[in-house]
């Protein structure tokens, strides 16, 4: 079975990506900081659901990582282009993404697939993404004064996508040249 309920969950996620964007760029932040809310329980519910009733799927497992990404990067484009976070943030975070994509591709190309199995610095990485954002959906939206906060974020997210890249890049290279780390994916 590949749509159960949480891949239609997954794809309810997927459906918010353009009205968060769009609530965005036209200013709406505190509207577009309550349907990110959404998303991310959304996140959590399907999850659960997933585990606790055994509801996984081939499906679910690339839809829900895809719905994620195509969250954080459409808001950290629409937060960029607003001026709401720095953009060489949102080219470092939008370029680690592009750069694991094309490494899975590759090795798809060459007949030496990698399967793909989140690090854990890459859900350190997510959640910090996630929590930025949040933060300054939530700062824009209510006017919370949270200036130092959104600094402190930023770096955090800075250094966790570098590192995240650096991780995902020295798994990716011992996979193809035949090596495998233990944290490579296997």
């Amino acid at each position: 079975m590949y749509i159960n309920v949480p891949n239609f969950i997954t794809l309810a996620r997927v459906l918010s990506v353009p009205v968060i964007f769009w609530l965005l760029v036209n200013g709406n932040s505190r509207i577009a900081f309550f349907v990110f809310l959404c998303a991310g329980i959304s996140d959590a519910v399907d999850g659960y659901l997933a585990k606790r009733f055994n509801w996984t799927t081939e499906l679910g497992a690339y839809l829900d990582p895809l719905a994620d990404k195509l969250l954080i990067v459409s808001i950290y484009i629409a937060l960029g282009v607003s001026h709401e976070l720095p953009l060489w943030l949102v080219i470092a975070v939008v370029s680690r993404d592009i750069l694991i994509l094309l490494a899975v591709l590759l090795s798809w190309l060459m007949d030496h697939p990698v399967r793909i199995k989140p690090l854990t610095v890459s859900k350190i990485n997510t959640a910090a993404q996630l929590v930025l954002a949040a933060t300054v959906l939530a700062d824009d939206g209510f006017s919370l004064g949270l200036d130092t906060t959104r600094l402190v974020l930023v770096w955090i997210t800075a250094a966790s996508t570098i590192v995240s890249l650096v991780a995902y890049l020295k798994a990716w290279l011992l996979h193809m040249a035949g090596y495998e780390s233990q944290d490579a994916p296997p």
